[in-house]
C-alpha cells in the first residue's frame, strides 16, 4: 500500500507544486465549514487547473484507495465539504477551474467551469444583456460546482426554481476518473437517463461536476421591492396569495421575517434600518418583468393597497431607487449574520407545503420553547415556496454550549412538527454530515435502497465524499 507520502508525490506530479498545498496551515481553511461544525484533517488539498488533471487525481486516487472530499467555496450549511478528523482524505478544490467558457443571449445559456463563483457568473450573464437568475446568500463565494452538487435554492426559487431548474448539460468526473461528457446546450434531449440531474443534488458523492451549461433569462427591463409589516405568518400568506393571483409572471420572490430576526439585524449590523415602526412579522416581496412601460410600481401599490384594507399589511413601502431596494434586501440577507453574533443558534433549514408555513411556524415555536426556557424562535426565509430556516437562538445570556449540546433535541423536535406536516427535513442545504441520520426514518425502504445501488454503482468502494448523505449501514 502507497504511503501517505507516496500518494501526495503521485499527485504533484498532476498538478505541479502551485496546484497542491500540503502545509497544515495552508489546508487549516479547506478542513473547517464556515459554522464551525466541523474540523477535520487532509494530507493534500489537491486544487487541478482543467477536468484532464482531475480526472488524473481521482484515477491515482481511486487507484490507491484514498478518499476524495470534492470543495467549491466551502459553504456548506452542513458540514458536505470538509474532510473527517482521522485526516485520511484528499481535498479536491475546484478554485482554479474558474474561466466563463461561453455567454450566448440568444440561446439564453451560459456555459462555466465549476470554480466560478456564482457571482462571477451573474456577472457574466448581465454583461451579456441576461440574467442568471439563481440567487443565494453566499453567492459571492459560492462556486458553481457547489451550487449545483447541493442544488441551492435561494431567494429566486418562487419564479425560476432551484439550481436544478437551471442546468441544460453537465460535465463531470466519475469516482473512477471517467469524465461524463455531457455539456450539451440542449432544451430538448430525450435520450436516455437525465444524468445530469442525478449528479446536481448529489452533494458531491457520486462524482465531481467540473462544468455547466446553465439557462439565463432576459434582463429585468422593470423591478419593484417593498417591505411590508405583517400581524401574522397567516396573514403574511394571505398577503402571498394576494400578490401570486395579480401577476405570478411577475413575482421573483416573497420573504418570511419574524419581529425577533429583525430585531437582531437592527441590533447587530451596522447601517441597517425599517422604513417604518418595527412590528411583530414582516413580507419583502420583489416583481420583475422584461417588459417596458410595464407599470409595475402602480400594479404593486395598487396589491399593497387591498392588502392593508384586508388587514394582510399594517404598513408597506416600495423602494424608490436601486439603492433602496438594496437596502431593504439587506435586511432579510443580514438575518445569518445577525443572528451568528447574537450568539449560538441551532439552524433548521425545512419546507412544508406553502398553505402549511403558518402552521409550521406555530407548532414549531410551541414544540421548541418547551425544550429550553428563553430560547428564541427566529424563523425566515422564503415563505414562497415553502422552505422555512426555522432557527432558534440561545437565551439571553446562556452558556452556548451548554445551549448547542441541545442541538439534536431541538432539531428532532422541529422534525417531528415537519414530518407531521408532510414536509422535508431538509429544504435546499442538503444532507452533509449534519443530518445522514434522519436519512433512514424519513426517506426509507425502496427510495434509501435505490440510492444505495445508484452509490455503489458508480462508486462500489465509497471513496467519495464518504460520510455524508447517505447514513451508515
Amino acid at each position: 500500500m502507497d504511503t501517505e507520502a507516496a500518494i501526495v508525490a503521485r499527485l504533484r506530479e498532476v498538478v505541479g507544486t502551485a496546484g497542491l498545498l500540503t502545509d497544515p496551515a495552508d489546508t487549516a481553511p479547506y478542513a473547517t465549514d464556515w459554522r464551525g461544525l466541523y474540523s477535520g484533517r487532509t494530507p493534500a488539498v489537491v486544487r487541478p487547473g482543467s477536468t484532464a488533471e482531475l480526472a488524473e487525481v481521482v484515477r491515482r486516487c481511486a487507484a490507491a484507495g484514498v478518499g476524495m472530499v470534492p470543495q467549491g467555496g466551502n459553504t456548506s450549511m452542513v458540514g458536505g465539504a470538509v474532510p473527517a478528523e482521522n485526516g485520511g482524505d484528499i481535498v479536491i478544490s475546484l478554485a482554479r477551474m474558474n474561466r466563463v467558457c461561453a455567454v450566448d443571449p440568444v440561446d439564453l445559456s451560459l456555459t462555466v467551469e465549476a470554480g466560478v463563483t456564482l457571482k462571477a457568473a451573474q456577472d457574466a450573464a448581465a454583461a451579456a444583456g441576461c440574467l442568471l437568475p439563481l440567487s443565494i446568500a453566499s453567492e459571492g463565494s459560492a462556486q458553481i460546482g457547489g451550487v449545483l452538487a447541493t442544488n441551492a435554492g435561494g431567494n429566486n426559487t418562487v419564479r425560476y426554481g432551484n439550481a436544478r431548474d437551471l442546468v441544460l448539460g453537465i460535465e463531470a468526473v466519475l469516482p473512477d476518473g471517467e469524465v461524463l461528457h455531457a455539456l450539451r446546450r440542449l432544451r430538448k434531449d430525450n435520450t436516455g437517463y437525465c444524468l445530469r440531474q442525478l449528479l446536481v443534488g448529489s452533494e458531491g458523492t457520486l462524482g465531481i461536476i467540473t462544468a455547466a451549461v446553465l439557462k439565463l433569462v432576459p434582463r429585468p427591463a422593470e423591478r419593484e421591492v417593498a417591505l411590508c409589516a405583517v400581524p401574522s405568518p397567516a396573514q403574511a400568506l394571505a398577503l402571498f396569495a394576494r400578490v401570486q393571483r395579480d401577476d405570478p409572471a411577475a413575482l421573483v420572490a416573497f420573504e418570511y421575517m419574524s419581529g425577533t430576526g429583525m430585531d437582531f439585524v437592527l441590533r447587530h449590523i451596522p447601517g441597517t434600518a425599517l422604513p417604518f415602526a418595527p412590528a411583530p412579522h414582516y413580507a419583502l416581496i420583489e416583481l420583475a418583468t422584461p417588459r417596458r412601460n410595464a407599470g409595475l410600481r402602480a400594479a404593486l401599490e395598487e396589491v399593497l393597497a387591498a392588502a392593508l384594507e384586508a388587514g394582510e399589511a399594517t404598513d408597506a413601502v416600495v423602494a424608490g431607487s436601486g439603492a433602496q431596494q438594496a437596502a431593504l434586501w439587506r435586511l432579510r440577507e443580514e438575518h445569518a449574520e445577525a443572528q451568528r453574533r447574537e450568539g449560538a443558534s441551532v439552524k433548521n433549514d425545512v419546507s412544508v407545503p406553502v398553505s402549511l408555513v403558518p402552521e409550521l411556524i406555530e407548532r414549531g415555536a410551541a414544540a421548541c420553547t418547551a425544550l429550553v426556557a428563553g430560547m428564541r424562535v427566529v424563523p425566515f426565509g422564503h415563505l414562497g415556496d415553502g422552505n422555512i430556516h426555522f432557527n432558534l437562538a440561545q437565551p439571553e445570556g446562556a452558556d452556548p454550549a451548554a445551549f448547542l449540546a441541545h442541538s439534536h433535541a431541538i432539531m428532532d423536535a422541529v422534525a417531528d412538527v415537519v414530518r407531521d406536516l408532510d414536509g422535508s427535513f431538509s429544504a435546499e442545504h442538503g444532507v452533509g454530515r449534519l443530518k445522514p441520520y434522519l436519512l433512514a426514518s424519513w426517506r426509507g425502504g425502496a427510495e434509501l435502497a435505490t440510492m444505495r445501488r445508484i452509490k455503489q454503482a458508480l462508486d462500489p468502494r465509497g471513496l467519495m465524499n464518504r460520510g455524508k448523505v447517505l447514513p451508515a449501514e
